[in-house]
């Protein structure tokens, strides 16, 4: 018999608030083989991650990389831990509750933000459940990947829809499917490629590097190559920029197959060789800088690129917790919380409230009526 959870907590006379559910990848607890592996494992065993037949895949992810990958990704993630733990948390928690605080400006009616990793801790589940805890009866499910994909954004709608599932009473749903083209995104992008080079001066050339995909995702219809390309068209022709001095590459492959190209690492080799000179790298696919943009991107293809006789080489960071972007993200949330909450200057706190108690005295009088029969 399947049986369903109730809400911790409920009372007639609470006025109901509105939850955002800021969601990213995940990361493991520690720079250790041990959680590395508990990670990889919840991670690679995500079907929308890797799409290959169960048996295969498992026979693949038990055998030869579990007992290999583990340690070698946790000397990678030693090169980027930091005294607040993995930077990706650290920064996600930051932007949390930043934007919470911006929400809080723009929206009187009550309202959370709650902070949920599609991977590790904490977690999609725990996110939501301490929303309905604070009476979220609607929510927003806000995950920070500006360009959507299968295996990120619809794999977090695929967590909420698995929390859920065991719950009676389900709130109302609005999700954020991605925001690529975003205005406020772009501009803020624009601002931090402009802000390093006023104080850097211009690169020979601009690369924009996405996370990368098999390519036959993109040939079953994921539309996320197609995203990256408009989000670097945007940027680049809001910074003026001659179209030749940028490209965009993909990085982070994973096995043997095709991904999404050109390659990053490939791409920066055959810029070397041509003696190109300094090159800057940005990330726009990452809200958050985190191990694929401080390790892969900014210490090991620098070193590539130096290495094969490149010029100068620098990493922009993310956007992470910048005034811009926050106010950028919170313009997004604003717009789909379109209808669910009260601006600031038009909230009226004492209807609400009366309503509030208006439910308490009702609920009291039929329990006394009760307790009479």
């Amino acid at each position: 018999m399947t049986s369903y959870s109730s809400p911790t907590r409920f009372e007639h006379g609470e006025i109901p608030a509105v939850g955002v559910l800021f969601a990213n990848l995940g990361t493991p607890d520690a720079p250790t083989p041990a959680a590395l592996r508990r990670y990889l494992r919840e991670f690679l065993s995500d079907p929308r991650v890797i799409e290959l037949p169960r048996p295969l895949w498992w026979l693949i992810l038990n055998v030869f990389v579990l007992p290999n990958r583990p340690r070698r990704s946790a000397r990678l993630y030693e090169r980027i831990w930091t005294s607040e733990g993995s930077p990706l948390l650290a920064m996600a928690r930051r932007q949390a509750a930043a934007l919470e605080t911006r929400l809080r400006r723009r929206i009187a009616s009550p309202l959370h933000v709650a902070l949920g990793m599609r991977y590790g801790s904490p977690s999609i589940a725990s996110a939501l459940r301490e929303l309905e805890a604070r009476a979220c009866r609607r929510i927003l499910v806000f995950p920070a990947y500006p360009q959507y994909s299968a295996t990120t954004t619809a794999s977090t709608f695929d967590a909420v829809a698995a929390e859920l599932s065991s719950w009676r009473w389900i709130p109302e749903l609005r999700t954020v499917n991605g925001y690529h083209d975003d205005p406020g995104y772009v501009a803020c992008l624009a601002s931090s490629i402009r802000e390093a080079w006023s104080t850097g001066g211009e690169p020979s050339r601009l690369m924009f590097s996405f996370h990368g995909l098999p390519r036959r995702y993109f040939d079953g219809g994921d539309p996320y190559f197609c995203l990256c390309q408009k989000t670097a068209r945007l940027v680049v022709e809001r910074l003026g920029l001659a179209e030749e001095r940028s490209a965009v590459c993909f990085q982070s492959r994973f096995g043997r197959e095709e991904w999404l190209r050109p390659y990053t690492d490939a791409t920066l080799l055959e810029w070397a060789g041509r003696g190109l000179g300094r090159v800057d790298v940005v990330c726009p696919g990452f809200a958050a800088d985190c191990l694929e943009t401080l390790e892969e991107i900014a210490i090991t293809n620098g070193e590539l690129y130096r290495r094969a006789g490149g010029g100068a080489y620098r990493y922009l960071p993310a956007l992470n917790d910048r005034a811009d972007h926050v106010e950028a993200l919170a313009g997004i949330a604003v717009r789909h919380l379109h209808g669910w909450v009260a601006p600031a200057e038009s909230w009226d706190g004492p209807t609400p409230r009366a309503d509030a108690d208006a439910s308490r005295a009702r609920a009291e009088r039929m329990r006394l009526g009760r307790s009479r029969q």
